[in-house]
């Protein structure tokens, strides 16, 4: 009972919360706000102190034999500022949708790799992850007229979730929820056969029940295998799609991939853990390369092999 009402509580606060800054970034000049971010942004990172220990045991798992003490610290600091101006940004954006396609650009060739994936006939998976402004990125392609759909889990409050999904529509977004499992996969595959953009983010935990383990940053993760068997029955192509901030400014560009082919082989299960495996890959890559773009705090090992044990924190060195 009284887990109960400390949980109405703390979503009415949430909720409150949610729909001050709503209210505050929608009369506020734009120039205003972004006076505004620095504090705010401090006075969050003083007062997550839970999420900032869950990042750097997140990192002391992935980078802890590499990366000194100090090293670590400044990655989490970093990441959580990103994260905060991206949050910002989003409340900022979604009521000045112009300020969108003024802040994001395709990097090279990348829009010549999705119309050339889209032209393929078969819908296109985009492969992503918790990495740079996601959510923008996706409002980004499609506001640029991309029939854009993403895998989205809704909010544990079911009234927020509500106004997030009525922003997104009205921005051209289009919502798959991951749960109920069936109902998930059932509308993944129309998107697909209706020849549109799927974009799936591959980097949470995911339970051996929907998933299979493989190898990011030396420990067993994981990982969804919804893409694998979503290109395996449709034939559609699979594009790796990143954002990255521009030298800590205002500016994002969007990163797609050339078309990514599976590998088959012996069986669709070794096909499925094989590609599994190399997508997650690429994803570690952005991460090495990019470490402050990612979103540390998020349980990614939490799910192990039966044979497994629990991934620790290890020592400098160790």
């Amino acid at each position: 009972m009284l887990k109960d009402v400390k949980k109405k509580i703390e979503r009415t606060l949430v909720r409150r919360f949610f729909y001050f800054f709503s209210w505050l970034f929608r009369v506020l000049p734009y120039s205003t706000i972004k006076a505004m971010t620095g504090g705010l942004l401090a006075i969050a990172y003083g007062v997550l102190r839970r999420m900032r220990t869950t990042a750097m045991n997140t990192l002391t798992i992935a980078l802890g034999q590499e990366k000194s003490r100090a090293q670590l610290e400044k990655i989490c600091k970093e990441c959580f500022y990103n994260a905060g101006r991206g949050v910002i940004e989003l409340g900022v954006f979604t009521q000045r949708p112009s300020l969108i396609k003024e802040t994001f650009s395709f990097t090279g060739d990348s829009r010549q790799h999705l119309d050339a994936a889209l032209r393929e006939g078969h819908g296109v998976i985009g492969i992503s992850a918790h990495f740079g402004n996601f959510p923008l990125m996706l409002l980004y392609l499609a506001q640029m007229g991309y029939p854009t759909n993403a895998i989205i889990r809704p909010s544990r409050d079911p009234i927020i979730e509500k106004d997030f999904q009525a922003s997104r529509s009205r921005l051209g977004l289009k919502t798959v929820h991951s749960y109920p499992r069936e109902a998930c996969v059932a509308q993944s595959l129309k998107v697909l056969r209706d020849k549109e953009l799927l974009v799936v983010l591959m980097d949470q935990n995911t339970g051996s029940k929907s998933g299979v383990y493989v190898d990011f940053f030396g420990q067993k993760a994981g990982t969804a295998t919804g893409p694998i068997i979503f290109a395996m029955r449709t034939g559609a192509p699979l594009l790796p799609i990143f954002t990255l901030r521009q030298n800590d400014s205002d500016y994002h560009t969007l990163i797609i991939e050339p078309h990514f082919y599976l590998e088959q082989k012996n069986t669709d299960e070794e096909t499925i853990q094989y590609n599994v495996q190399k997508l997650t890959n690429v994803i570690e890559g952005y991460i090495r390369k990019y470490p402050r773009e990612w979103g540390w705090m998020h349980r990614r090992w939490k799910s192990r092999p039966p044979s497994v044990p629990q991934a620790k924190a290890r020592p400098h060195g160790a």
